[in-house]
């Protein structure tokens, strides 16, 4: 970092306090807000669009374009997670959080206006992909800037528990929006449903843009970070650019860690088509798996601040690998389960894959990134390693699809198989990357170019 006058920075006393309740309460909301919008369309793209944006002979090729839609969105993540990632980090978490869920209310409200393809032809996918690129990069900063905000507030003996609430708001928005669809796509006649049903959740975000904007305007700055803005905006170095000269083994393993949200992508989005499409003929409806992601998330709420908390006192590591070899080899017993037809037992191993051991997992890695990077690139670190990592992670479904199309003789030994062994590698990642646990982060605040410069360092 450039030198900068000492008049740049400001004691953190003379800037306000830290308040990790209301930053962790505002991080559960707006998260739930946004991930509302985000979850909409992922259910949808396996319910709704292959029928009305994409016309085909073939359902198995209308599926996968519209999956392909759904990982368009995650292409643009990474560069939303550049933009504003450097955004967050320069001109504050507050105002990153504010634009991120102004773009990704006004972008959800439009794909709830949009004509089909009945009406307009191929302009209808092309408006569906150009607004899922908008989610993409709106999206991108949002776990970055809350997750960045709520550590910075939080006493270093519960980060993890603190941070864990953010993460817990994303399968809040996630039940909000099956609970919007459920109802809709159950008791409507199909043409209805096809028609304008599925339109009302989306239009809702109308909602969402007005609650969103209140809240996190209210937000105040973490007061670590108000003391050294003026030395972090006084820097010429983009934060990509710093980021990539000091924390490149880091960020390498962040992105390979972040591959274990393979084990959602199996369950909820290729296991929702797998159960649901003709072509594999399971015959589970439109609803049942609705309700499926709905104890799936449910189970997740209660988890997630759970396991953050034992983070806090038994470390990040065992769960980032336990949780993601577990959700990973059990991916492949429940698409087994949704093979069998058998709705009860599908919905005890969702709970088990899903509520807990992926949840392992996903409570502690926003906490467990943060702490890899110093607060100058801090947002921007965890947005690049997250986003690229769900970048990849998103056009698993239509792979998945591809290599076991209907007709496959054994989808769920294949896919589970490709699962457990990308889990594997995530977990691997986490083996080489040291404990961060009860650090302070000033301590954790120290050049490193990799992994062994941390490990250097990890005497406390």
């Amino acid at each position: 970092m450039s030198n900068t006058p000492a008049e740049a920075t400001q004691p953190e006393a003379a800037v306000g306090h830290r308040d990790p309740k209301r930053a962790a309460m505002s991080g559960w909301i707006g998260s739930a807000l946004e991930y509302y919008d985000f979850a909409l369309y992922s259910t949808a793209a396996a319910l709704v669009f292959p029928k009305i944006f994409f016309t085909s002979e073939n359902a198995t090729v209308a599926l996968v374009a519209s999956l392909v839609t759904y990982a368009v969105g995650y292409v643009a993540r990474p560069v939303g997670a550049v933009v504003l990632g450097a955004y967050g980090d320069r001109h504050g978490r507050k105002n990153v959080l504010v634009l991120a869920m102004l773009l990704m209310g006004f972008s959800t409200l439009a794909v709830g206006l949009l004509p089909t393809y009945a009406q307009v032809g191929v302009f209808a996918p092309i408006g569906l992909v150009v607004l899922r690129l908008v989610q993409g990069f709106a999206v991108a900063g949002e776990l970055g800037g809350s997750n960045a905000m709520i550590v910075e507030h939080a006493p270093d003996a519960r980060r993890g528990y603190f941070a864990s609430f953010s993460l817990q708001g994303t399968q809040a928005g996630s039940i909000l929006a099956t609970a919007a669809m459920i109802p809709l796509a159950t008791l409507l006649p199909e043409a209805a449903w096809l028609t304008w049903g599925w339109r009302i959740p989306f239009l809702l975000s109308a909602v969402v843009i007005v609650a969103g904007y209140v809240i996190r305007k209210r937000v105040s700055e973490p007061p670590a970070y108000v003391a050294q803005q003026g030395a972090i905006t006084a820097s010429h170095r983009f934060p990509l650019v710093e980021l990539l000269r000091t924390r490149p083994l880091i960020t390498l393993l962040c992105i390979v860690m972040t591959l274990t949200n393979v084990i959602g992508t199996t369950t909820l989005v290729f296991g929702i088509s797998f159960a649901t499409a003709k072509g594999y003929g399971i015959g589970f409806t439109s609803g049942d798996m609705l309700w499926v992601a709905l104890v799936a998330n449910i189970a997740a709420v209660c988890t997630i601040p759970v396991f953050g908390a034992l983070s806090d006192r038994i470390g990040r590591k065992v769960f980032m690998i336990v949780g993601g070899l577990g959700g990973g080899l059990l991916s492949g017993v429940y698409l087994w389960a949704v093979s069998q037809k058998n709705l009860v037992l599908v919905f005890v191993l969702v709970v088990i894959v899903q509520g807990i051991f992926f949840q392992m997992w996903n409570a502690t890695f926003a906490t467990f990134y943060q702490e890899q990077f110093p607060m100058r690139i801090r947002v921007t670190g965890f947005a690049v390693s997250q986003n690229i990592g769900l970048m990849i992670a998103s056009f698993l479904p239509s792979i998945f699809t591809a290599i076991a199309p209907p007709g496959t003789t054994n989808v769920p030994l294949v896919i589970g198989s490709l699962t457990f062994g990308i889990t594997l590698v995530a977990a691997l990642a986490a083996f080489f990357i040291p404990e961060t646990r009860g650090r302070s982060l000033e301590s954790l605040e120290a050049p490193r170019v990799g992994v062994s410069a941390t490990a250097a360092t990890q005497s406390a």
